[in-house]
């Protein structure tokens, strides 16, 4: 049987465990919202406005958030401070393993990039190829930045294929059949020593643009991603769409000819052997063109590579027609590679939706080049992780509240 001063340990224990806690919970309503008022987390925590002012005086003084000015009252009297996160107050690190590259993102939590690496791999590269690889790179950026990795609070990863959200495990993949059945976050957990979130890539580039870039303001919107794979990402309702095993949006292999060319999927006439990336760079048959050189020559003017850009936009918009009959979406935002090409490949899709789509799916439906380029994959990395802050933040806030 027990003696002496454990029940008050016990009891110390228990409060340090609450107080740390509401802080978490203070901490993801200021990351939510935004900006947001001392009065309005307690109304929305139930906690008493001294509670929360505490609780918010600690968050400060540890570096977590910061006040910010408000904008004058219409009603008069003085406006109540505004609270949001402190951008400085710690580092993420976003990952995009591609079939042929790695690419990391060192950014402050406001997703300002603060250093940036990438390293080409072979096409067929294993996975602990491009995981030692990303590890290389991780350490270079914090070495670029003059970052300690303790201030880094988590790190977020985009992959070629679909991924088990829940276990960040890859799923089939025909871009990376070497990560198949990889635990890609738990692997990277090992390597690096912080918290990782994994997705699809194309999930990410979803998230990047609804948060950063061309559809802030959509709540129902699909990214396309068109690169030598093709791949959607759904925000519905305002939230990213995974499906009940990570393949929501693998429309790469959607059927658009049963007597078309072999997929490497292993079927025949998916979208992907009509306008991927790959797939147009074999129409062409130029030898050392690139997918980057073709949509320049096309956009000077070269018929071929404008030509088989547009039967490109022509098909994925035949696609897309079906996804907005299926999930109606207010914004198609398309990114990847092949949308540099702009109103080459832009103008045939929305000419194929509005001909494709019953007119109450197609009427409102804006069709536009994403904001963030070939790099949204990469911010969406850095989105998640940072979106994720329960767990970003719970190692540092135990530290904080233990001291």
């Amino acid at each position: 049987m027990r003696k002496g001063p454990a029940p008050e340990r016990e009891v110390s224990g228990s409060l340090r465990s609450l107080r740390e806690l509401n802080r978490l919970r203070v901490l993801e309503i200021v990351r939510e919202r935004g900006q947001v008022s001392r009065g309005e987390i307690a109304r929305q925590t139930g906690l008493a406005r001294s509670t929360v002012s505490n609780l918010v005086g600690e968050l400060q003084r540890d570096g977590f958030v910061v006040e910010r000015d408000p904008a004058p009252s219409s009603h008069g009297g003085r406006p109540a401070a505004l609270l949001t996160l402190n951008p400085g107050g710690g580092a993420v690190i976003g990952m995009h393993f591609d079939h042929g590259s790695v690419r990391v993102a060192l950014a402050d939590l406001d997703h300002t990039i603060l250093a940036e690496a990438r390293c080409d791999l072979d096409v067929d590269h294993e996975a602990g190829e491009g995981l030692l690889a990303a590890s290389a790179l991780v350490d270079r950026v914090l070495a670029e930045a003059g970052i300690d990795r303790d201030r880094v609070v988590g790190a977020g990863a985009g992959i070629a294929g679909p991924v088990d959200a829940a276990s960040g495990t890859v799923g089939s993949s025909t871009l990376l059949p070497g990560w198949v059945g990889i635990e890609v976050a738990a692997e990277l957990e090992r390597r690096l020593e912080l918290p990782v979130h994994v997705d699809n890539d194309a999930n990410l580039g979803a998230l990047a643009e609804s948060v950063l870039g061309a559809g802030r303001d959509a709540s129902e919107m699909v990214y396309l991603m068109l690169s030598s794979g093709i791949g959607a990402g759904l925000i519905l309702s305002g939230r990213l769409y995974r499906g009940a095993r990570g393949t929501a949006g693998e429309i790469g292999h959607v059927l658009v000819d049963e007597n078309g060319p072999m997929c490497r999927c292993g079927l025949r006439g998916c979208l992907e052997t009509f306008a991927g990336a790959n797939a147009l760079l074999e129409l062409l048959r130029r030898e050392g063109l690139t997918v980057d050189g073709m949509v320049e020559l096309a956009r000077d003017g070269d018929p071929a590579c404008a030509r088989v850009i547009a039967d490109a936009g022509r098909t994925v918009g035949q696609v897309v027609a079906g996804l907005c009959n299926q999930f109606n979406p207010e914004l198609v935002v398309v990114g990847g590679r092949l949308a540099a090409a702009g109103g080459l490949l832009l103008e045939p899709m929305r000419d194929a939706v509005r001909r494709y789509a019953i007119p109450g799916a197609a009427g409102d439906v804006r069709v536009v080049a994403g904001a963030l380029g070939d790099r949204a994959e990469l911010l969406g990395a850095l989105v998640l992780v940072v979106g994720q802050s329960d767990r970003a933040f719970s190692g540092r806030v135990k530290a904080a509240v233990g001291r």
